[in-house]
Parts: structure tokens; C-alpha cells; sequence
């Protein structure tokens, strides 16, 4: 199986890659290009009040300009969707990738693994593990020329901008986690605007984050309710790790130097005998697997 590796994510700073190359314990030597020894700094870098600094020092810039970055594009995301839906999800897009830039202030690190199976602007139901909610703008920022759409709690459709917006405008399924027969409902008509709009889908079966980056327990009745109200449309399961990291302090501060990584499986094919669950059960395996080989 090939895959296609990428980093959706702007260069860092010297003095960030600097300090990133400290606090892993090594140093360029003066005696040849390219070569290293150990980093004196190692010692202080690793002291538990240095750490808790470094990420004080970075968080700060970190949230003003997330911040901003929100602020910015609610309005931009309202004037482009006086053009149309497309418009307003490309500029959707936009501002998924310019916080996964934003992250980079953190010095945290996104690797993508890309089964060189997907094709581009095809839609496709992607399952993924829920670690941190930056797996949102990640997976937008990775799978934007899918157009992801998600499923989300109804409490997160008011008052933050930008998000709240793009939920409600944005075709995303917008559920009350009280009402499951609702629930359901709206998930199936998500799979529905798949099929007609050529749009993808984000669902993340566990039905909430894992706060300590484990594999939580599948709910499996609204993926199957997508499975079914799009029974043609290929299944990709999506494994993240790291980003549960991110919210460790609840972001105060958010820790320097955190690494992320995203794999994007191959897509399974649809076929009228096929069993909903089995696939499920299949995506499961496939991040099971996927986290035990990163984390050996």
C-alpha cells in the first residue's frame, strides 16, 4: 500500500525549531554541516518549571491569534455565502487551515499519512477516533477537498465565531445527543446531502473525546445510519493521535513541542450484501492497529 505523506501546516520559526531541537537533546556541532552531540541544555529543558515556561511563553500568542482567526472569518464565511454554499465551504476551508497553522505557534508538529487510494473532490464517509476538538480543524485542514461535514452537539451552533456559523450554514448535522431517535434522523440526512451534493462526511463513532487519547466505545447507531442513507458512497477510516495532548491543561497553557499525527486510510468499497457493523467493526481495527504501531 503507498502512501502520500504531507504537512498541512506553515513553516515554524528559527527560534521555535530551535527550542524544539533543544529540548529533544541535541545540538549542531561546529565541527561539520549536518552533524550533532548531545545538547548541554538538555538537563534545563526537561525540568518540569522550563516546560511549564516554554508553554506559557507560546500559549499566549497562541490563543490571541486563534482568536483572531475566528473573528476574521465569520464575516468572510457570511459575505461568501451570499454567492452560494460552495463559496461559504471554501472559505470553510480556509480557516480550518489557517488554525492548523496557527498551532504551529505551539511548536506542535502534524504528520499526514494519505492512502494514495483517495481521489480528490470525491465524496467519501470518513470514521475517525475523537481525541481533542482541534481534531476538527485538523481534519478539515487535511481532508479539505473533500468537504468534510460533522456531526455536533447542538451547544456548539451559538455564540463562537466562525464555528458556530459554519455549523449552521455549512450543511453540518446538528444534533441534541438527548434525543437519539432525532439524532439519528439528522444523521441520515447528512448521508443524504453526501449523496446529492457530493459532499463528504466526518463522524467520530465514539460519540465524544478521548480525553487520554485511548479508543473509546463505538456507538454504531449513527454511523450506520450514515452507512445506510448513503449506501454507495466509500467508507475511509481516519486514526489521529497526539492531539488529545493539546488539551491536557485545558489550554492553560497548551504544551510546547506536541506532536500529531493523522493517518488516512483506504477507502472500502460499498457492496449490496455488505454488513454495516463488520465495516465499523473494520475502522475500528484499522485505528486499533494504527495506534499501536505509532505508539510502540
Amino acid at each position: 500500500m503507498a502512501w502520500a505523506r504531507g504537512e498541512p501546516a506553515g513553516p515554524a520559526t528559527a527560534a521555535q525549531r530551535a527550542l524544539t531541537s533543544a529540548c529533544a537533546g541535541r545540538e549542531r556541532s561546529p565541527g561539520g554541516a549536518g552533524s550533532t552531540r548531545p545538547c548541554r541544555a538538555r538537563g534545563l529543558c526537561h525540568t518540569p518549571a522550563v516546560r511549564r515556561l516554554l508553554d506559557w511563553i507560546f500559549t499566549v500568542p497562541f490563543l490571541l491569534v486563534f482568536g483572531a482567526i475566528l473573528l476574521v472569518f465569520d464575516p468572510l464565511q457570511r459575505l461568501a455565502r451570499v454567492f452560494g454554499r460552495r463559496p461559504q465551504e471554501r472559505v470553510a476551508g480556509w480557516l480550518q487551515v489557517s488554525l492548523v497553522h496557527a498551532m504551529r505557534l505551539t511548536g506542535a508538529r502534524l504528520a499526514v499519512e494519505r492512502s494514495s487510494q483517495l481521489q480528490a473532490g470525491r465524496p467519501y464517509l470518513f470514521i475517525g477516533n475523537h481525541q481533542s476538538m482541534f481534531d476538527i480543524p485538523i481534519h478539515g485542514a487535511v481532508l479539505r477537498s473533500h468537504f468534510p461535514k460533522y456531526v455536533s452537539k447542538r451547544e456548539l451552533a451559538h455564540w463562537i465565531p466562525s464555528i458556530s456559523y459554519n455549523l449552521r450554514a455549512g450543511g453540518n448535522a446538528i444534533i441534541d445527543r438527548a434525543d437519539r431517535s432525532e439524532a439519528t434522523r439528522v444523521i441520515r440526512q447528512l448521508g443524504e446531502q453526501v449523496v446529492e451534493r457530493g459532499v463528504s462526511a466526518m463522524l467520530y463513532p465514539e460519540g465524544t473525546r478521548a480525553r487520554r487519547g485511548e479508543l473509546g466505545r463505538f456507538r454504531p447507531a449513527g454511523a450506520l445510519a450514515l452507512f445506510e442513507a448513503a449506501p454507495e458512497v466509500p467508507i475511509v477510516p481516519v486514526t489521529i493521535d497526539g492531539s488529545w495532548r493539546l488539551l491536557r491543561s485545558n489550554l492553560l497553557p497548551v504544551p510546547f513541542g506536541t506532536r500529531i499525527r493523522v493517518r488516512v486510510g483506504d477507502p472500502i468499497e460499498r457492496s449490496p450484501d455488505e454488513i454495516g457493523s463488520a465495516i465499523l467493526a473494520a475502522c475500528r481495527q484499522e485505528m486499533t492497529k494504527t495506534l499501536e504501531g505509532w505508539r510502540a
